[in-house]
């Protein structure tokens, strides 16, 4: 290939001593040249051409980048060099392009720009055709609400159960980001029902409106799961325990201390019967959320009163068997306790305080 190797040396003289308008003209020529012949050209011209671009895209106005960067994008061996340089440049208008449609842009080159450059370089990174776990993870760590709900939106993004775990958190106070979330096929089932958990009624609706069928089948069988672990467990005799929690209310002597000492104590019913009163929601409530499978509602229960993890970890423990007592499991349950929000645990702990008025309306 002779024709681009001759133009070296007029390539020169313009850089050196052409006006803007010439060196814009040089561009204009070089790019037409490659898109010409683009699909027969090996390696070895492709980084000619790299060399050639890369000389003049250093001595060229904005504007004439950002055209470059338009024509270069969807081109499958546009040369490396200059489409890199061209994604890192700090004028969105330039990297955009390049950022949302080039294949020649490595994993790692997206990853270095995450971390670099601005929340507009994201958002186009985030809008891409496929975009690797180990790009979305940086995205999700990095960026701004519209890139994370961007991220979300895209399918053709791969999420790991990290990224997924940061975008459940998120979504606790972002009701768009949870429906974006929640109508995910690849999201885990088990963050998925932490989803729909902590999600507004307003939000769990509007999942089932915009879901597949299928998807609408699944929300619906997790929040009747839901339903079925409040009335799946027989509930024991609390009347002496609650008389106890009475009189101690009467004294004004019923607060987090004493909950605490009859955990300690293991005296099972005073415990749910003080949690239940000082907490405002129903002893039967109390009672199924004690015994089901993991310590999670423990932890809405206690965050929604502002206690602290000693309180959580001591009401863990007096739990019928051995449920959550390992060091593993308690490790786990500080951790969610320390990620929980009072304002999640408090909108969930209405749920559990009203139930009875809406099972009585619905029967």
């Amino acid at each position: 290939m002779t024709t681009p190797a001759s133009l070296i040396p007029e390539l020169e003289n313009v850089i050196q001593t052409g006006t803007p308008e010439r060196r814009v003209q040089m561009l204009k020529h070089i790019t037409a040249l490659f898109l010409d012949g683009a699909g027969r050209f090996n390696d070895e011209h492709v980084d000619l051409f790299d060399d050639v671009f890369g000389r003049l895209i250093a001595e060229i106005e904005a504007k004439a980048r950002a055209e470059l960067s338009h024509r270069l994008a969807p081109v499958a061996n546009a040369p490396a060099g200059v489409v890199r340089r061209l994604a890192n440049d700090d004028d969105i208008s330039v990297a955009a392009p390049v950022l949302l449609k080039s294949k020649r842009l490595a994993d790692s080159d997206l990853v270095d720009i995450v971390r670099s450059k601005s929340q507009a370089h994201l958002l186009a990174i985030s809008s891409r055709n496929g975009v690797a776990e180990k790009v979305t993870d940086e995205l999700v760590r990095r960026g701004d609400r519209a890139v994370v709900s961007k991220v979300a939106e895209n399918r053709k993004a791969r999420l790991s159960n990290g990224s997924f775990s940061t975008l459940v958190s998120r979504a606790e106070r972002d009701g768009e980001l949870a429906e974006k979330v929640g109508l995910r096929p690849d999201i885990p089932p088990a963050l998925f029902r932490e989803l729909l958990l902590k999600a507004t009624e307003l939000v769990q609706q509007r999942l089932l409106e915009a879901a597949d069928p299928e998807t609408q089948a699944e929300i619906r069988r997790v929040l009747a799961k839901v339903s079925q672990d409040f009335g799946a467990h027989a509930v024991r005799d609390y009347a002496a325990a609650q008389n106890t929690v009475d009189t101690l209310r009467r004294h004004g002597k019923l607060d987090e201390a004493a909950l605490i000492a009859f955990a300690r104590a293991c005296q099972y019913e005073e415990t749910v019967a003080a949690l239940a009163a000082l907490c405002a929601v129903p002893i039967d409530v109390v009672d199924r959320l004690m015994n089901g499978d993991r310590p999670d509602p423990i932890l809405i229960l206690c965050k929604s009163q502002n206690w602290g993890w000693q309180t959580v970890r001591v009401i863990i423990t007096a739990r019928p068997g051995s449920k959550g007592t390992s060091s593993q499991g308690l490790d786990a349950a500080y951790s969610n306790f320390e990620r929980l929000s009072s304002t999640t645990a408090q909108r969930v702990m209405r749920f559990w305080q009203a139930r009875p008025d809406r099972e009585a309306a619905a029967s």
